[in-house]
Order: C-alpha cells, then sequence, then structure tokens
C-alpha cells in the first residue's frame, strides 16, 4: 500500500459557505487558490472413459456440462433381476451368484455386473477387483456398512464404479479410528476408490470417517444426484482428477477441506466442476479446494471455513500509518499490536472456495463465510453472474493475477480487503461491500501461503506486512467500465499500484477520516472519461483523478458528521447529484458525464452550499 500525499491548497472561508479548496491532482504543482483451456480433454465418455486432461488457461474456462457428465452418469435405473444381490448379515454376507467372494466380512465383488447390496456389516469391507474395461453398478439399498479398520468400499480395480442409492433408501458407511494396511494402496477413506467413481441415486448416504478422508477416488469423483452427509477428520471428498458435480444435495464436515482436488504429479489435473445442486461445507480448512481451475456454474453452496470471519487475524486499518516516530495521529503512542492466533499451523488455508489455476463462476447462490479469504485464485478469476453473501477475516475476493467481474451481485458484510488483484476489471454487476482495509487493491504479491486463523504474515514481512509498503511495486490497474460499486472502507476506499481507470458505471466510495487512507490512491495515473464517481473521506492522503474527460468537482468540506446530506445541482436547480455517507467525512469527489468542465455548479453539504466550477 503506497502512500503520496498532496498538498491541500488555502481555504477561503466565509460565512455560511464551505470551506472550499481544490484537491491537488496526482503529480501535479498547482498552488493556485481554487473553489472548484479449451483444451481440457473430456474424460466423461460413456465408452472407454479417459482421465486424460490437458493444462488450463484461461482460454480453457467456460466447459459444459455435456462434456463433463456422461449420460450414464445420470443413469440410476436398473433391472432387480438382473443384479447380483449382497445381503449383509452382521459378520458374514449371502450372495446371489457364486462371483461375489465372501471369507466372513470381507466380501470380494469379481464379476463385471450389477449388484444390490443391503442389511448390514458390522465389521467388514466390500472390495470391487473386476477387469480393468469393466464398468459395474453398486445399489445400496438400506446397506449399514462398518469397518473398523479399512474402508468399508474398497474400489480397487475396474474401469468405472456407479454407486447408486435405491429410491427412499437410508444408507451409512462408516470407518474407524484407523487404517491397517491391506495392500500397497494407502486406503484412508470410508469411501476408497483407486479408479474413477460416480455417485447417484435417489436414496441417502451417510459417510463417516473419524480417521482420514470421507470419499476418495484417485482418478475422477462424480455425483449426479442423491443426498449425502460426510463426516470426516480429513478432506470430505477428494479426488486426484477431478470432482464434478450436479444435482445433489450434499452436507459436508471436515477436519480439513470439504472438498478436495489435487494431483501432485500432473498440475493440468486436480480440478472441481460444479454445475449444479445444493452443498453446505463446515470445514476446519478449505471449503472447496482444487490444485487446477474451478469452474462453478450453477448451484448454491453454503460454506463455514476456518470457524470463518471471526477467526481471522485482520486488524482495522484505523492503526495503519498512524505510528510515526513514537506518536500516532491521535496523540496516542501505542503501535499496532500484531494480532495473536490461538493456533501455530502457519500452513492452514482457510478460504472458501479456493483454486490452484483459474477460477470461472458463472452463477449460483453463495454464502461464505470464512477465516481467510472467500474466493480465492492462484491466477485469474472470472466473475459472470451469481449472488454472494461473503464475510472473510482477509480478501472477499483475490486474483493473484486478473480479477473480472462482468455480472452478479455481491454482497460483503466484513472484510480486511474487498477485491484485490494484480488487474482488477468491473464491467457489470452490482458489489456491496465493507472493508477494515482498502475496498478495491490492486497490488502484487503472492497470496498462496495458508493462514493461522486468517491474515498469514501480516505483521512477518508477508504480503502487506508492516514496513512492506510499496514492496508490490507499481504495475497493478484498476478498470471500471460497468457495474454498481458500494465501497464502505476503513483504508483506501480504491487502492491503484498503478493505474487507475474509470470509464461507466456508478462507483461510490464511502472512507474514514482517520489514519493514512485516501478515497482515491494511486501510484501512476487515475482518469475518468465516464460513468459517475462520489467518494467521501479524509485529507490526510487525499488524490483526485490526473485525468478526466467529463467535470470533477474535488474539494475540502471541512469535518462533517456522518449522515451529513450532499447535494450538487447545476445553474438551473437540476440536483445531478446527492449522496448521504454513513461515516464522517472531509473530502468530496465527484464526477458524473453530466458534469462538464469549466462550469458552474452549486454543490451543498448539510445547510451549506457554495459555487464550485467543475475541473
Amino acid at each position: 500500500m503506497k502512500r503520496t500525499a498532496i498538498v491541500l491548497l488555502a481555504v477561503l472561508v466565509m460565512q455560511g459557505v464551505l470551506t472550499g479548496c481544490s484537491i491537488a491532482r496526482h503529480g501535479s504543482e498547482n498552488s493556485g487558490l481554487s473553489t472548484n483451456e479449451k483444451d481440457i480433454s473430456s474424460n466423461r465418455e460413456d465408452e472407454g472413459d479417459s482421465s486424460e486432461t490437458g493444462a488450463c488457461t484461461e482460454a480453457d474456462f467456460a466447459v459444459s456440462a455435456e462434456e463433463m457428465f456422461t449420460n450414464r452418469d445420470y443413469e440410476i435405473g436398473y433391472s432387480e433381476n438382473d443384479c447380483i444381490r449382497i445381503e449383509l448379515h452382521g459378520n458374514t454376507a449371502a450372495a446371489s451368484d457364486n462371483s461375489v467372494k465372501i471369507d466372513g466380512s470381507m466380501i470380494t465383488i469379481t464379476k463385471d455386473a450389477s449388484y444390490i447390496i443391503s442389511g448390514k456389516l458390522d465389521d467388514g469391507t466390500v472390495t470391487v477387483n473386476v477387469s480393468d474395461t469393466a464398468k459395474i453398478q453398486i445399489v445400496l439399498d438400506g446397506a449399514d456398512i462398518t469397518s473398523t479398520s479399512s474402508a468399508p468400499l474398497y474400489v480397487l480395480e475396474a474401469d468405472k464404479v456407479f454407486l447408486t442409492t435405491a429410491p427412499d433408501s437410508v444408507n451409512v458407511l462408516s470407518s474407524g479410528e484407523q487404517f491397517i494396511a491391506v495392500d500397497e494402496n494407502n486406503i484412508d477413506a470410508a469411501i476408497f476408490s483407486k479408479q474413477d467413481l460416480t455417485l447417484n441415486g435417489l436414496g441417502s448416504l451417510t459417510v463417516n470417517a473419524p480417521a482420514g478422508h470421507g470419499i476418495v477416488s484417485k482418478d475422477d469423483l462424480v455425483i449426479t444426484s442423491g443426498a449425502y452427509t460426510i463426516n470426516a477428520a480429513s478432506h470430505g471428498l477428494d479426488a486426484n482428477d477431478s470432482v464434478c458435480i450436479v444435482n445433489a444435495e450434499i452436507t459436508v464436515t471436515a477436519g480439513k477441506d470439504g472438498i478436495h482436488a489435487e494431483n501432485k504429479e500432473d498440475a493440468s489435473k486436480g480440478f472441481v466442476y460444479i454445475a449444479g445442486g445444493n452443498i453446505k461445507i463446515e470445514a476446519e480448512g478449505d471449503g472447496i479446494s482444487s490444485g487446477a481451475f474451478m469452474q462453478l456454474e450453477n448451484g448454491s453452496i453454503d460454506i463455514l471455513a476456518g470457524g470463518g470471519y471471526k477467526n481471522g487475524t485482520s486488524q482495522s486499518s484505523d492503526g495503519w500509518g498512524r505510528y510515526m516516530g513514537g506518536k500516532d495521529s491521535f496523540g496516542g503512542g501505542r503501535p499496532p499490536q500484531a494480532p495473536t492466533s490461538t493456533e501455530d499451523d502457519s500452513s492452514t488455508s482457510m478460504k472458501g472456495i479456493k483454486s490452484g489455476t483459474g477460477m470461472l463462476i458463472s452463477n449460483g447462490v453463495f454464502v461464505i463465510d470464512a477465516a481467510d479469504d472467500a474466493l480465492h485464485s492462484n491466477t485469474d478469476l472470472v466473475v459472470n453472474g451469481g449472488a454472494f453473501s461473503i464475510a472473510s477475516g482477509d480478501d472477499a475476493i483475490h486474483a493473484e493475477e486478473k480479477l473480472d467481474v462482468a455480472a452478479g451481485t455481491i454482497e460483503v458484510s466484513a472484510c480486511y480487503e474487498g477485491l484485490e488483484a494484480l488487474h482488477i476489471q468491473v464491467s457489470g454487476g452490482s458489489i456491496t461491500l465493507t472493508a477494515t482495509d482498502d475496498g478495491l487493491n490492486a497490488a502484487g504479491g503472492n497470496d498462496e501461503s495458508g493462514s493461522a486463523g486468517g491474515r498469514d504474515g501480516m505483521f512477518g514481512g508477508g504480503r502487506g506486512g508492516m514496513g512492506g509498503w510499496g514492496s508490490s511495486g507499481s504495475n497493478g490497474s484498476i478498470l471500471i467500465s460497468g457495474g454498481t460499486l458500494y465501497i464502505n472502507s476503513s483504508g483506501d476506499g480504491i487502492d491503484a499500484n498503478g493505474t487507475l481507470e474509470i470509464t461507466g458505471g456508478h462507483t461510490t466510495v464511502v472512507g474514514p477520516v482517520q489514519g493514512d487512507t485516501a478515497t482515491l490512491d494511486y501510484d501512476k495515473t487515475a482518469a475518468i472519461t465516464g460513468g459517475t464517481f462520489i467518494g467521501t473521506g479524509s485529507t490526510m492522503m487525499a488524490q483526485t483523478f490526473s485525468d478526466s474527460a467529463q467535470g470533477v468537482i474535488a474539494v475540502n468540506a471541512g469535518s462533517r458528521a456522518a449522515g451529513t446530506p450532499i447535494t450538487l445541482s447545476d445553474k438551473d436547480g437540476n440536483v445531478l447529484i446527492t449522496r448521504t455517507p454513513e461515516l464522517p467525512f472531509a473530502v468530496l469527489i465527484l464526477s458524473s458525464p453530466s458534469l462538464v468542465k469549466g462550469e458552474a455548479y452549486t454543490l451543498t453539504v448539510g445547510e451549506q452550499s457554495a459555487q464550485v466550477t467543475a475541473d
């Protein structure tokens, strides 16, 4: 966060008239008086499924459900007469075909066929070990399987397994407090599949994993229907290559991530695609995490990550920049104090939704309460629609490279910084946010590390840390070309470590009067050529636009209380701009296409009025 102070000009004070002065344009010497990857290979083929995927770039976004799900992924029907039945009886089982091998409570499926499993198994495992070309269906119809030392369901070999819950059936699969190796595979989940796994059906399935993960697929994990409750000590849903969800009811309680996809050997894999469904996640780690890209196309997603924003360590900007030479500007002598954390695991990531490469959100309803960033991409992030209710202990929306908001309704009730990326573009949608630091921040620097309760490394030389201001350089940019933005910030309203350009839309900034803050804060240039801008805040580090194609009015109105109305009218008395800031203010910055450079206007603040000229 860089700081470039400007000179506030001398003030002409008259009874009943505003304290009027221009805010010098950044970099000027004005000192006169004034009163004015579509290469993602589909691994969803009905015949000969392939798990190969290509590398993801921003151009690879916008895959479709037709590419990601096969017809058979949706198929929940089965013929009972054609299925092999497996009846569970406590410590053993019985089967209608001798291809099912039963050794006490150890049951092995060896034939390419369809199966119906019902009954209760107290301590045992159902293992699938068929040919690597077989696509088999297992129907759970009132099945309750517990394994105290391994996975209740273990898919060792197959091409693909379809796990279907029978209509209205209630099914439970539970692992124990430990996993004892039975072969060379590291079985660590209640449902553990070495192969592609699809879950669907019209019943319910509860998965309990007091140790390890809930459901693991070492290839692709697909869920297309059914109701699922997953309780896991580690990840709830975990896959190496992908997690793809549509039309399912999923509730996850996880000791680590709620949904996790990552391939440590192939960075192009490990993606998440959600096309619909109702998903509720309470995770001690990330809500949804992908090592590669993520696409969220629709559905309802409710996430509580890391205990929520109140568990974050972010601090208010009230103390930023105020401690200089042992004395803060309000007479105090105490420097900002580092937050304390009850945990010592700085590697734990507690983000709401996180992607390793790109993220595209097209639609859906999102309720996210996260100790760390609510939405986070290690590269680009695009929001093309959706309704968001966000509370974050760190950034509401963060992208390491580009952040593009084109549509959607984003409401941020709490965050450290609102939108942060090296390059931010807002071309549409509605954004309402309250931030304890900057509202919009164009800044470089990697924010990939996890958070011990939220603001990782803030006081230890990390991103935005004390003594680190200016370290991000001045190559960032913010472009606002459309949409409606309301920013209530305790730090800078818009902080461009580089350039700011406003060409359209309606932007309102309500900033504080205390601390080292500004309504606009930029390093290079700030141009407005279209749209409406209404900004209030502090005079301490005030800047106005450095270039404009329309009229701009920037004045020091003196100290004004919150709730003081502002009205700007033309010479005919037509009201052009009106606003009642929710915070105290001194600086006013107003611009709209209706303002013409060189023309006079009447500015009324509270009960006082003055003639001002647009620059």
